[in-house]
């Protein structure tokens, strides 16, 4: 196969959801491609009875991940939300690729997202020629989910607009999509439904109605609890990325990781791990996803510029450009964390110079 920069969960994953399923003997919900313990094996990891190792895909609570999954189960859609960061979007992925075996149904939700996108468009082409016919009608991810009974992703679903969010109301309730140029409507098959992830931390949110909400089961997300859960997925998933985009540079040492990952939290958390110190924070939401993007970018640079290691002055550059997104504001916030707490931690005085230079101060 072709290399692709950045292959879906049921390409990338494929010999570990083959494993899986060779020693899934539990039963499997209607066109399931495993058992409900199996998806969840999938996605946290673990060790198979042969000793494969499957590697975890989401770092978090367990109960959380069954509780998604057993919602899959049900007739009732799941609604994963958590502020920016959080995995929803990869944890989505992942579950429809080990429900479904295709995480590629996708509604992309933004301010310009319209029903058709989420109903089903038309071949205008055919349709002037032959009228509205079967042949005309191009469906969209959802009617297609509908067909196959498979798991349909919804990302950003309060970015839409709501009159766009109500079109999914029957399709959730009914399980069916009315087609009312045909006279007929879709019904969905055993297997499909729906995920959909929202945070309300971004510009531009739409509040659900209250009858469309009534038809998910909501999971919260929360940030990594610990530290060391942070640090943990930040350096798997950088070394993923680092392996991908074929980026000549060691792999980060621990010591640097855990010191944007500390920076992130305390900023976050608006005081320093010890509680000593109380902080402003940035507008900006800090989150993993953004960890991973300053340990990646770092890496660039040190194997492309520099000597192949992860240090502070590849670090520099990334931090700034992710905690001063307000360039008064957070310039503020960044400048106060700098003096007092980057400046008084001795084993750190590397950073802060290099932050400092970064800054051109």
């Amino acid at each position: 196969m072709t290399a692709v920069l950045r292959p879906t969960a049921e390409q990338q994953y494929a010999a570990e959801l083959e494993a899986v399923a060779a020693q899934d003997d539990r039963q499997r919900p209607p066109n399931w491609r495993l058992s409900p313990r199996a998806v969840v094996t999938y996605v946290l990891g673990g060790t198979l009875a042969d000793g494969t190792v499957i590697s975890p895909k989401y770092v978090g609570s367990r109960r959380l991940v069954e509780v998604a999954v057993g919602t899959l189960v049900t007739d009732r859609a799941l609604l994963l939300v958590g502020v920016p960061g959080t995995a929803k979007s990869w944890l989505s992925e992942h579950l429809a690729a080990a429900v479904s075996g295709d995480s590629t149904l996708v509604v992309q939700g933004t301010a310009g997202t319209s029903e058709d996108q989420v109903r089903y468009g038309w071949n205008y082409a055919r349709l002037i020629a032959e009228g509205p016919s079967e042949n005309a009608l191009v469906p969209s991810p959802v009617m297609k989910g509908m067909q196959q009974g498979s798991v349909v992703r919804v990302e950003e679903l309060t970015r839409m607009p709501s009159e766009v969010q109500d079109s999914f109301i029957t399709v959730l309730s009914e399980k069916s999509l009315p087609v009312p140029e045909l006279n007929s409507q879709i019904q969905a098959v055993p297997g499909f439904t729906v995920i959909a992830t929202a945070n309300d931390r971004d510009r531009g949110v739409n509040q659900m109605s209250s009858a469309l909400a009534r038809r998910f089961n909501t999971v919260v997300l929360p940030p990594p609890a610990t530290e060391d859960a942070e640090v943990e997925i930040v350096i798997t998933r950088a070394q993923q990325l680092g392996k991908a985009l074929q980026l000549p540079a060691e792999p980060p040492a621990l010591d640097e990781v855990r010191r944007v990952v500390r920076i992130f939290r305390e900023l976050r958390n608006g005081s320093t791990v010890d509680g000593r110190t109380q902080l402003k924070k940035p507008s900006g939401s800090l989150s993993t996803a953004e960890a991973i993007s300053v340990i990646a970018n770092g890496m660039a640079l040190a194997g492309h510029f520099g000597d192949g290691t992860l240090g502070a002055d590849e670090l520099a550059s990334g931090l700034i450009g992710s905690v001063i997104k307000d360039r008064v504001s957070d310039a503020t916030v960044w400048q106060e964390y700098l003096e007092t707490v980057l400046k008084e931690r001795a084993e750190w005085r590397d950073l802060y110079r290099a932050c400092l230079d970064a800054s051109g101060d």
